[in-house]
C-alpha cells in the first residue's frame, strides 16, 4: 500500500510539479488581482448587456462554475456556460460572450468565434501566455478585450490547478464590465484564509495531522458521489473534474435539494452498490436551514443503506472564502488520491489519446 508520508513517493509520481502548483493558489490570486487591473474594457461592453455566455472546456470553465454559484444572488444578469461547437440562438448584440481556454488551443471555443462575431456579441477572452497560443494570436489580430495571464505560479501548467487565475481572472473581467462587484478587501481576506489553512494540507504534513491525506485513504477504491448545494454547487463541478482527471477516479455529483427527489431511490440497485460507492458531502453552515436539514436526513438514509460517506466542512466566514477553502482542500484531496492510485496527477493519457484521434 502506498504511504503518503513517504516523501519519495511524490518524486516517483509527481514529476510535473502538481503539488507546487496547488501550494501556489494564494499566489495565483494575488498575481491576478494585480495584473488584471490593466484590463481595458470598451464602454460599449458596459451598456445593454442582458446575459453572459461562456465557452470553455474542462478546466477552462471551472472558474465560471464557481463564480456562477457563489454570486448567484448578486450577478446583474444570467451567466451561462455553453461549452461546445454550437452558438445558442439567444446570443446577440446584448450578449457578453467570453471565450476561455487556458492553453489557448482548445478546439471547441475557438471554432465559434466567427459565428459569435457575426451575431455582434461583445466578445472577451481569457487565456494563459504560452507558445503557439491560437487564442492569443486571435486576440492580437482581432483586438479582443482580454485577460492574458502569465502562469508563473502554476509550474505544472495544468488548468485544474491554476484556478486562482481562472476564478479571479473571470471575476475581474466581470467586475470591469459592471456585471459583478467585488472589493479588494474581500480578495485579501480570501487569500489570507487560504494561506492560513493550506499549511495543514501540504505534502510534508503527516497523515495523522493532515485531513486531506486521511480522506484520500478513505475514498480510495470507491466511485465517489459528491453532494453540494447552493453557493458550493460550483465546487462540486470542480471536484468532480479533478477526481476524474487528477486522481483517475470515477466521480459524479448531485445537487441538494434536487437529489432528494430522485437519487435516493436510485440507491436500491445494483446489488452490492454499498461496496463500490462512497458519498462526499460538501457542507456549509451558510446553507439555507432547510438545505442543512435535508442533508442531515440524506446522510441518515444513506447510512441505513449501508453506504459510507465523508464530509467537507469549511470554516470560513463568507461564501467566496468558503468556496476557495473547499477548492484548496479538494485539490489536495484529489492529488493524494492520485498518488494512492499510483498515477501521475498531471497526466491525462486518455484525454490526449482522444484529442490525437480527432485530428
Amino acid at each position: 500500500m502506498v504511504n503518503l508520508d513517504d516523501v519519495n513517493i511524490y518524486k516517483k509520481f509527481d514529476a510535473n510539479k502538481m503539488a507546487e502548483s496547488i501550494n501556489l493558489l494564494a499566489d495565483q490570486i494575488e498575481q491576478t488581482w494585480v495584473d488584471a487591473k490593466a484590463i481595458s474594457i470598451p464602454a460599449s461592453y458596459k451598456r445593454g448587456i442582458d446575459k453572459v455566455v461562456i465557452n470553455g472546456m474542462g478546466g477552462s470553465n471551472l472558474g465560471f462554475s464557481l463564480i456562477n454559484a457563489v454570486f448567484r444572488d448578486s450577478l446583474k444578469v444570467p451567466l451561462i456556460v455553453t461549452s461546445g461547437y454550437e452558438v445558442p440562438s439567444y446570443v446577440d448584440e446584448h450578449t457578453l460572450y467570453i471565450i476561455s481556454s487556458y492553453s489557448g488551443n482548445t478546439e471547441e471555443p475557438l471554432s465559434v468565434y466567427k459565428k459569435v462575431k457575426d451575431k455582434k456579441a461583445k466578445i472577451l477572452a481569457i487565456t494563459g501566455k504560452s507558445l503557439n497560443n491560437k487564442l492569443s494570436d486571435l486576440i492580437d489580430k482581432e483586438k479582443i478585450p482580454s485577460f492574458v495571464f502569465e502562469p508563473e505560479n502554476n509550474p505544472s501548467f495544468q488548468p485544474r490547478v491554476g484556478l486562482g487565475y481562472a476564478v479571479f481572472g473571470a471575476i475581474k473581467l466581470l467586475d470591469k464590465t459592471g456585471i459583478l462587484k467585488i472589493k479588494s478587501q474581500t480578495a485579501r481576506e480570501v487569500v489570507a484564509g487560504i494561506k492560513g489553512r493550506n499549511p495543514f494540507w501540504t505534502v510534508n504534513v503527516k497523515t495523522n495531522k493532515n485531513a486531506a491525506k486521511r480522506m484520500a485513504y478513505k475514498l480510495q477504491g470507491k466511485t465517489i458521489a459528491i453532494v453540494a448545494s447552493e453557493f458550493l454547487e460550483g465546487n462540486a463541478h470542480i471536484l468532480r473534474n479533478q477526481l476524474n482527471e487528477s486522481s483517475k477516479n470515477l466521480a459524479f455529483y448531485l445537487i441538494s435539494p434536487d437529489m432528494n427527489h430522485h437519487a435516493l431511490e436510485g440507491l436500491e440497485n445494483p446489488e452490492g452498490l454499498e461496496n463500490n460507492i462512497k458519498f462526499l458531502f460538501i457542507n456549509s453552515g451558510l446553507y439555507n436551514e432547510r438545505i442543512q436539514k435535508r442533508n442531515i436526513l440524506a446522510r441518515q438514509m444513506i447510512s441505513q443503506k449501508g453506504i459510507e460517506f465523508e464530509e467537507i466542512n469549511p470554516k470560513s466566514r463568507f461564501r467566496l472564502a468558503q468556496a476557495l477553502e473547499v477548492l484548496q482542500f479538494g485539490t489536495w484531496l484529489t492529488y493524494y488520491l492520485s498518488i494512492l492510485n499510483e498515477s501521475d496527477p498531471a497526466s491525462i493519457p486518455w484525454v490526449n489519446w482522444f484529442k490525437d484521434r480527432l485530428k
